[in-house]
């Protein structure tokens, strides 16, 4: 009986102690701190405050999913970002010239900087797209295109960041 206890408080406690371990393991302790800058906008056609809703994100992936605290002052880490890519397209044609799904894709350059060393760690793109039906108009999807957009960037770029995947 005394055995199939512990197994169970075991089976129990074992899951969230892997969970946290992974999430904690991959960040140095030496880094307490990090800063996002509002993104920048190097699209022609992009959406107003689509910079700016794109680094407030990662701030909150980061101050969420993380030990780190958010600065100006100083940091560790800086999640610096770009948006280079905002674009609308049409994908799978149908007879005559119409299409039957848009897809809006938007990239992200972000560079990873360690301001206790001084160095660029990393600079990437990161892109993800949303596909529409052609029949309803950007402005219907909009709200819905970009959560989804931004949370997958976001995610990429955390695990990115603060992950060894």
């Amino acid at each position: 009986m005394m055995r199939w206890t512990i197994f169970l408080l075991l089976l129990c406690v074992l899951p969230s102690a892997c969970t946290v371990t992974f999430n904690a393991a991959s960040i140095p302790d030496e880094i307490k701190s990090f800063f996002v800058p509002q993104f920048k906008d190097n699209t022609d056609n992009g959406l107003p405050n689509l910079a700016i809703r794109f680094s407030e994100a990662l701030k909150d992936k980061v101050r969420l999913q993380s030990r780190l605290r958010f600065t100006e002052e100083s940091p560790d880490i800086e999640l610096r970002g770009t948006i280079v890519d905002f674009r609308i397209t049409a994908e799978a044609p149908r007879t005559g010239e119409t299409t039957a799904v848009n897809r809006l894709t938007i990239t992200l350059a972000v560079e990873y900087f360690n301001n206790q060393t001084n160095k660029q760690v990393w600079n990437r793109n990161f892109s993800f797209f949303f596909n529409y039906p052609s029949e309803q108009d950007f402005s219907q999807v909009q709200d819905r295109a970009l959560t989804a957009i931004s949370d997958q960037l976001m995610e990429d770029i955390f695990n990115a960041a603060f992950s060894d995947w």
